[in-house]
């Protein structure tokens, strides 16, 4: 062994073992169902300032919970919030080569309108928000994209040109509606697709959807969202992951007007019989870090930062956010929604700027909930507006 190797071996390990001391605090061992309780009446709410609420909505999510998606979202849009995140699905829209069904993007814009509320439009193309977050046409790329590689101009031309021209059309439609306070560009945009797919976004793809949507209106900010680790482990697996270009919170910072965070502060990785483990980075030193230092960052560059997904659901160790009887999921339970929220206000404070919206995750959980006899998740969602 030279000592070239040796030292960089015994760098590696050192780099291990300081990661392992916080990865360790961060494990929660815990059942995966929790009583209710009324904690959730009982934690104080943080003031808001000018920080806009709201939600995001999916239709998809309505379905998986055999709810219909319209009375959710008439549902939803009666509570007194100001900002409402939309999607435009491609695979939706254009299900055949040559068409181009606006439907479900229009009625849920006509009722957002209605409601008097603003709305943050995500075009996607290749990514959005919602499982499984690709929504790319079966006709337009019938192959799906190969593992491990970065989708770039050169590689995927003809789904940029594809992508470019379904920008064009929905910017074009929607530009003259005046509730479009912003515009999404794919979601987590250069991230891979947690651990089921590999292939990346380069950053030269999205400055040329960028560009498209720049082109077909100037006016609208454009937002770029990342999701933004909150334990050790998923800091330094993410940093690895994606260390050509960086993940999408650093992409966002270099080329977005709004930033846009993905937080979730407790998420199941798996579960035996009644008991997961979870991670908590709520006391994160490392992912502390680099939260303060991308507001810091955000703010000396005179751009807004926005958490465009706050945990209010639970993130198990399934696809589908379970639903216990007469309990709760320990990852997300009722109080969970106003300390999540609660935690950022003060983050954004201590780092002497303010969030410029903040929009709760999981809205379509709290009606389905509520479907099923509990309404204690909307009813802090809704004691979070009455007293913020």
């Amino acid at each position: 062994m030279t000592w070239t190797s040796a030292m960089g071996r015994a760098l590696v390990t050192t780099a291990a073992a300081a990661l392992a001391v916080p990865a360790l605090t961060e494990l929660r061992i815990a059942p995966s169902t929790r009583a209710l309780g009324r904690r959730w009446r009982e934690v104080p709410v943080g003031r808001r300032g000018n920080t806009a609420l709201g939600i995001s909505f999916r239709p998809r999510q309505c379905e998986d919970f055999h709810l219909d998606p319209r009375e959710t979202l008439t549902t939803l849009l009666s509570y007194p919030f100001g900002l409402v995140r939309l999607s435009a699905y491609w695979d939706r829209i254009e299900p055949e080569p040559g068409e181009f069904d606006t439907d479900e993007v229009d009625w849920q814009l006509d009722a957002a309108e209605r409601a008097g509320k603003r709305v943050v439009m995500c075009l996607g193309p290749i990514k959005s928000f919602g499982y499984p977050e690709y929504f790319v046409p079966s006709h337009v790329l019938d192959e799906g994209l190969p593992e491990g590689r970065l989708v770039d101009p050169a590689s995927q031309p003809a789904l940029l040109d594809a992508a470019a021209r379904h920008l064009t059309r929905l910017v074009r439609r929607y530009r003259d509606r005046k509730s479009i306070v912003a515009w999404q560009i794919e979601h987590d945009a250069v991230d891979p697709l947690g651990m089921e797919h590999s292939w990346r976004l380069s950053k030269e793809f999205l400055r040329h959807e960028m560009a498209t949507v720049r082109a077909n209106d100037p006016r609208r900010p454009i937002v770029l969202n990342g999701f933004l680790p909150t334990s050790t482990v998923v800091l330094a697996h993410q940093w690895w992951r994606t260390r050509d270009q960086g993940d999408s919170v650093a992409v966002a910072e270099q080329l977005a007007d709004i930033v846009g965070i993905d937080s979730y502060a407790r998420h199941a990785v798996t579960s035996v019989a009644r008991w997961s483990v979870y991670l908590d980075g709520s006391t994160g030193v490392l992912p502390a870090v680099r939260r303060r230092r991308l507001l810091a960052n955000v703010a000396a560059g005179g751009r807004q930062v926005m958490v465009t997904e706050g945990q209010a659901e639970p993130w198990e160790a399934v696809t589908i956010p379970p639903s216990p009887d007469a309990g709760a999921a320990a990852s997300c339970p009722p109080e969970r929604i106003i300390k999540n929220y609660n935690d950022w206000l003060r983050w954004a404070g201590q780092a002497r700027t303010e969030l410029s919206a903040y929009l709760f995750w999981g809205a379509e959980y709290w009606v389905m909930r509520d479907r099923q006899g509990d309404s204690s998740y909307l009813d802090a969602f809704a004691r979070v507006l009455d007293h913020s």
